[in-house]
């Protein structure tokens, strides 16, 4: 074996194949080939002496000697993105930058906000992921995600970067057929249109209110909520931005105005870690600057 010495692409490459599950899945996070990926695999074992992975029919699993080995791999990956980001001059940042942006909100809001830090870091790789479902954001190998609403419980780190305001909607079709329902208890009998079985929460005065609605129309996107509200499906709690011009037009008309949805928020969210990169502060700060104002205007 002679005197191997292990390589930092090696390590970073065994943590992204142990986090995808597989070479494959690997392989398109860093932007290489299957074959490169494997290589470095077997260097990496070559030099260490232990197989760190079980190849499978559905993929590569992880050893008892690879799981243990992950997370110093992990550690040492990330410890040397930090000393990097140290000594680079102040405002440069370089290496890549992974973020799941949600699809209804994200390419009209986030979009221009990663392109113009895009432009203001010309080293810096950024790949953008569009999706209303909640990735998971260490298994798929994501540095961070743009999350709106309100927040589920979990382990990872979120950061507020701007208030997003809502509000219960409906077409007037809608409302001369079924009626505009005035408290929370009228709510419970209308169609509601949903992402899924979420409760509702909206204001009684200074006092948050809990409704389940009950809808036949569910989708996983605001957009497409938002046409079947003006379709005349049954009333929809959306973003201001998502309604402001259809309230405009008349194509929708605010219901339930005297309970109105508490304020939401946009965050960064990442994974637990000691320090968080540079460039997601850099995108932190950034997101901050610009939907203070803008999340208000719509």
């Amino acid at each position: 074996m002679g005197n191997a010495e292990l390589d930092i692409e090696e390590l970073r490459t065994f943590v992204e194949v142990a986090d995808a599950g597989g070479v494959s899945a690997a392989a398109l996070r860093l932007g290489v080939s299957k074959s490169i990926v494997s290589r470095r695999l077997f260097r990496l074992e070559e030099e260490l002496g232990v197989q760190l992975l079980a190849r499978t029919t559905r993929g590569a699993a992880l050893t008892e000697a690879g799981a243990t080995f992950r997370d110093y791999a992990a550690r040492v990956s990330a410890e040397i993105d930090v000393a990097r980001e140290t000594i680079l001059p102040a405002g440069d940042l370089r290496g890549r930058l992974r973020v799941a942006v949600p699809l209804s909100f994200g390419q009209t809001h986030f979009a221009p906000i990663l392109a113009e830090m895009a432009r203001r870091h010309p080293q810096l790789q950024i790949q953008t992921c569009y999706s209303d479902r909640f990735v998971d954001l260490i298994t798929e190998g994501y540095d961070c995600a743009i999350r709106v609403g309100y927040l589920q419980d979990s382990n990872l780190i979120a950061r507020r970067v701007g208030p997003i305001y809502g509000k219960l909607v409906a077409s007037p079709d809608y409302i001369k057929a079924h009626g505009s329902p005035e408290t929370p208890e009228e709510l419970v009998a209308h169609e509601a249109l949903m992402q899924g079985t979420e409760a509702w929460q909206l204001m009684d005065g200074d006092k948050i209110i809990t409704v389940r609605p009950q809808g036949r129309f569910k989708a996983d996107n605001g957009t497409a909520l938002v046409a079947a509200a003006t379709a005349g499906l049954g009333i929809a709690y959306l973003p201001d931005c998502l309604t402001h011009d259809y309230i405009a037009s008349g194509a929708l008309v605010p219901v339930m105005t005297r309970y109105p949805p508490p304020p939401a928020g946009a965050y960064v969210i990442r994974p637990p870690g000691q320090h968080p990169a540079r460039k997601i502060r850099v995108l932190t700060e950034l997101l901050i600057e610009y939907c203070e104002p803008a999340l208000h205007e719509k």
